[in-house]
């Protein structure tokens, strides 16, 4: 008869307790990856053998994220209400249905079946939870200007993102409606975050690596606006040049990111690294630059690369427990 390890279960409940909402950002590293490789391989000509994979293992690592938070809710609630409360943490809180848009968006070429409906569902219930961010940042008096982050960033890129399968799926008013409410909301924070990168203190250790976030939404933003225009135009060449500029902007910072312990923020890297990447295949494409394709094409293979190193990074903070510590 098995005898029970109390400790052994007060520390599975401890883990539970302190599962971070950010290992939503997973999702996005790995559904960038995704998207990622189905440009490269339309870029190289070859099948969708290894996007269908990638495409797999997202799937799997929501389905196992979404289960092991849902546990978290229903057994810690005051865990949950806290990830909400939090000035930081709730900018996570979106990552779950922009994770959806990207599923969605990625199976769309290889299983429309199932990328059409997954799309729709992420699109509406992210506007929903979009409206429900905004209304706690204006309303929750405790939010302070030092509490201002690249990861607020994130409702916005989910929004910018749904136009990249709308359009494909002729939803083009819904398409127009999102991406007006991305850039806008991108304009707006991009305002503040600088206000408080350059006039307040420097962004704690646990929070540098969203600096990388910084070039998510313009890399995104040209990849939905040539999507809108069909086409490369002015515009799209600023949004994508503007994720050139964060991009360089963020490479200044890379000896201070390097020398941090390993923390689930470093996933942070993953997603804009993977919308760089992407915008640069479209541009070389729409462009006629063969030097931009090989960039492209070295971009892809850095975004392996960290995507490699970031899984097995998790892996083992996981299996030491370091990932679900209390802060």
């Amino acid at each position: 008869m098995a005898i029970d390890n109390p400790a052994a279960a007060a520390a599975t409940h401890s883990r539970l307790e302190h599962f971070p909402i950010g290992f939503f950002a997973v999702v996005m590293g790995l559904a960038g990856l995704t998207l990622a490789t189905l440009r490269l391989e339309h870029a190289t000509g070859t099948g969708q053998i290894a996007s269908k994979v990638f495409l797999a293992v997202t799937i799997a690592a929501f389905i196992a994220i979404s289960i092991t938070y849902l546990m978290k809710m229903m057994r810690h609630p005051a865990a949950v209400h806290g990830d909400w409360n939090h000035p930081v943490r709730i900018s996570f809180v979106p990552a779950i249905t922009i994770g959806l848009v990207l599923i969605g968006t990625a199976a769309l070429p290889v299983w429309p079946a199932f990328g059409a409906p997954v799309w729709m569902a992420g699109s509406a219930l992210h506007i929903a939870v979009t409206l429900a961010v905004v209304s706690a940042w204006i309303s929750h008096r405790a939010f302070e200007a030092v509490h201002l982050n690249p990861a607020w960033f994130i409702p916005a890129v989910g929004n910018i993102l749904v136009p990249i399968a709308g359009m494909r799926l002729g939803y083009t008013e819904v398409s127009w409606f999102f991406f007006s409410v991305g850039l806008l909301f991108w304009i707006v924070l991009v305002t503040l975050v600088f206000n408080r990168l350059i006039f307040h203190a420097p962004l704690p250790e646990r929070l540098m690596p969203t600096l990388m976030i910084l070039v998510a939404p313009p890399a995104v933003g040209f990849v939905a606006w040539t999507s809108l225009q069909g086409g490369l135009d002015p515009f799209g060449r600023i949004l994508y040049y503007g994720g050139v500029l964060f991009a360089l902007i963020f490479a200044t910072q890379i000896g201070k990111v390097s020398r941090l312990p390993f923390m689930i923020t470093w996933w942070a890297y993953s997603f804009p690294l993977a919308a760089l990447t992407i915008s640069t295949f479209v541009y070389a494409d729409l462009a006629g630059l063969a030097q931009a394709r090989t960039v492209a094409f070295g971009l892809y293979g850095l975004l392996a690369l960290a995507i490699a190193v970031l899984l097995a990074r998790t892996a083992a903070g996981l299996a030491r427990g370091e990932l679900t510590k209390p802060e």
